[in-house]
């Protein structure tokens, strides 16, 4: 399967999206939000977790190209912690920083919402990121997601005294994208 959009391709991964994946999760601008960077033993770990999940729920993490050339991920996936808004789905992205500003992560994560809406037919899909991450919750909003800000949270994975632990939840329900689409 595949979504297209008018300026991307989501799709499966393939073994040669592996070297520029690793090089954006090792860059620390792009990794800034999250803990540390990723090794490429790590990077590459992400991605057969990304692909076993297709193969298990039927979606997942989709590898993002424009004109032919991998800039990263969007897609749907399970926290994989307990928090008092799962069990739930989740959209997410991380592209290289060379595809920042174009609009990308937007464009690529209504047509994961469609798909997920859609075909999937979920009920809610939900978004978090720490809460100094303004360019991902801007991307949030710009999809009609909505701050839950009762529902903020400490990310439970990261340690106490972490400046990332502190989390801001979005929420966008199927009636709501209905209206926003």
């Amino acid at each position: 399967m595949v979504i297209r959009t008018e300026r991307l391709v989501l799709r499966r991964w393939r073994g040669s999206d592996r070297e520029p994946f690793a090089a954006l999760n090792a860059d620390p601008a792009v990794m800034e939000h999250f803990p540390a960077t990723l090794s490429r033993a790590e990077s590459d770990a992400f991605v057969d977790q990304a692909e076993a999940r297709f193969d298990e729920r039927g979606f997942g993490l989709w590898a993002v190209e424009t004109a032919g050339t991998f800039i990263g991920f969007t897609g749907l996936s399970v926290p994989r912690f307990t928090a008092h808004f799962t069990p739930a789905v989740e959209i997410g992205w991380r592209l290289a920083r060379a595809a920042w500003g174009y609009g990308y992560a937007s464009e690529a994560a209504r047509a994961v919402l469609d798909d997920g809406f859609g075909r999937l037919r979920l009920a809610e899909i939900v978004s978090f990121t720490a809460t100094d991450n303004l360019r991902s919750q801007a991307v949030m909003r710009r999809i009609g997601m909505t701050r839950d800000a009762a529902g903020d949270f400490d990310h439970p994975v990261l340690p106490e005294g972490s400046p990332l632990r502190r989390h801001v939840l979005y929420r966008i329900s199927a009636a709501g994208w209905s209206r926003a689409s």
